[in-house]
């Protein structure tokens, strides 16, 4: 008999639909408004999320390490205090034109902390990855989960295996996804035809569909992450027929940019998900 999955996704089945940054590609990413249309429009199952470390100490919900891309700030977000982040406009970057048009630019979006996230999705579980390799990042994040009461609800991780390997010291019963090193190893025993290598540390992989062109996610390595107990969840995914090939493989889940696009594949089953 297969080992169960962590904890984590207890009550929950194959294809989660997973919404990458809350949507990307639909709203301002890593915002609240994001988050909170990924949810009501499309009945997300889970979030996916990135944290950085402000210069004093909280924890913004960001995915890059600088401001340019999403905001009207410029330089590194760690530069900056809670309340000064607090001052940017995190729409103004947004564009579903090609930047001929900036809908939420002066609209009242701003970067979220991880625990007003936490407290605005109270029932939902959440993937997020810590972003910077920032010592104390790991004890920080430790003590809001604590806080919030929401270590049974979060899959953590980083994609460098320091930062994963602190956050698993600090917290060693909660979900945690493959860094890369760990993840490589595994996909690479797997594809060579050997067993990959055992780690309990981790219960998640977090993985491209592709590396170049080469589909990563096929029938072996599906049953050897399910004979291991692990799931894997498959990232950014906005094509519906490759949705489609995903779900019929049984993937765990699908991260995308276009929630949208997914919860039509996902309604469209025959056992709607």
């Amino acid at each position: 008999m297969s080992p169960t999955p962590h904890a984590f996704f207890r009550g929950l089945t194959p294809t989660l639909h997973i919404a990458h940054r809350g949507g990307s590609l639909l709203a301002p990413e890593n915002t609240l408004t994001a988050f909170r249309r990924a949810v009501a429009q499309y009945r997300t199952q889970m979030l996916e999320t990135d944290v950085h470390l402000s210069r004093d100490g909280e924890l913004v919900v960001a995915h890059d390490a600088t401001l340019e891309r999403c905001t009207d700030g410029t330089g590194p977000l760690a530069d900056l205090t809670l309340a000064e982040l607090r001052r940017l406009d995190a729409g103004h970057g947004f564009t579903l034109d090609g930047g001929q048009s900036h809908p939420f630019r002066g609209q009242g979006e701003r970067l979220p902390t991880l625990r007003e996230v936490l407290r605005a999705f109270p029932d939902l579980r959440l993937n997020i990855e810590v972003k910077p390799d920032t010592p104390g990042i790991e004890d920080a994040f430790f003590q809001v989960l604590r806080e919030e009461g929401a270590f049974g609800r979060v899959c953590v991780g980083s994609e460098q295996d320091a930062v994963a390997e602190r956050l698993v010291r600090v917290m060693p019963d909660v979900c945690h996804f493959y860094p890369r090193d760990a993840l490589t190893a595994f996909v690479l025993g797997v594809r060579s035809g050997e067993p990959p290598p055992e780690d309990p540390r981790y219960s998640v992989l977090d993985m491209p569909l592709y590396f170049g062109d080469v589909r990563l996610v096929d029938e072996s390595l599906l049953r050897e992450a399910r004979a291991r107990g692990k799931w894997i969840n498959v990232w950014t995914v906005d094509d519906p027929q490759e949705m489609r090939q995903l779900v019929a493989e049984g993937v765990g889940g699908i991260m995308t940019d276009r929630p949208d696009l997914l919860r039509q594949v996902l309604d469209a089953l025959p056992n709607p998900r």
